[in-house]
């Protein structure tokens, strides 16, 4: 059986690398290009983040870079957010992407909330 760790080590790489995909297809735009810039790093960020956070040292650093792992997946649905509501991309594009940052994001805090408890 797979670990949560192993498990959410290979969603938030699925993750970085959806929107390696999706932002390839994205329209060659200024403002497409400066989010597709920003969405890339943010989601690729997810997954080292988290590489980083199972490797802390401590339950304080795991929390700390949790927390960073957590700030990632919310920008990353901010972008996609932006990308929607300007009308460059439809939400039927974007939505599933968007709802694995989400459960990304959730997981995290829940991540986070248990390992503040069992300090």
């Amino acid at each position: 059986m797979e670990s949560f760790k192993d498990m959410f080590r290979t969603k938030t790489k699925e993750l970085a690398l959806d929107v390696i995909r999706f932002t390839e297809n994205l329209p060659k735009t200024r403002t497409a290009d400066v989010i597709a810039k920003q969405l890339v790093r943010c989601g690729m960020s997810t997954s080292a983040n988290y590489r980083a956070a199972s490797r802390a040292k401590s339950k304080a650093d795991f929390i700390a870079k949790m927390g960073i792992v957590e700030e990632e997946a919310d920008e990353t649905m901010h972008w996609l957010e932006l990308l929607v509501e300007s009308g460059i991309v439809k939400s039927e594009e974007a939505g599933p992407l968007f709802d694995k940052a989400n459960k990304i994001v959730a997981i995290t805090v829940s991540t986070i909330k248990t390992a503040r408890r069992n300090k």
